[in-house]
């Protein structure tokens, strides 16, 4: 799996939520709502999500396994960083 292509939307309004994502792999397949959330640990994200009828977020898209989850988080943020620096 590759990731093509990356992007950012930043959110301006004061908040744990940093930025909106979407990415594309392998050119072929887009996923849209990936979210860059400022936690109490650093920056991390929180793959696409639904409200359930029990009234719970079940994530709609994410990673089977940790090292792909980390794959994409460090793509993303690393990307959401480049952002940043552009605008300074």
């Amino acid at each position: 799996m590759q990731i093509t292509d990356v992007r950012v939307k930043k959110i301006t309004k004061e908040g744990k939520m940093k930025a909106i994502v979407s990415i594309t792999i392998n050119n072929e397949f887009v996923v849209h709502d990936i979210k860059v959330i400022e936690g109490d640990k650093g920056l991390f994200i929180a793959m696409p999500s639904k409200k359930s009828l029990d009234g719970e977020y079940r994530d709609i898209a994410h990673p089977i396994n940790s090292e792909t989850r980390e794959s994409i988080q460090k793509i993303i943020l690393d990307k959401y960083n480049e952002v940043l620096d552009e605008e300074e």
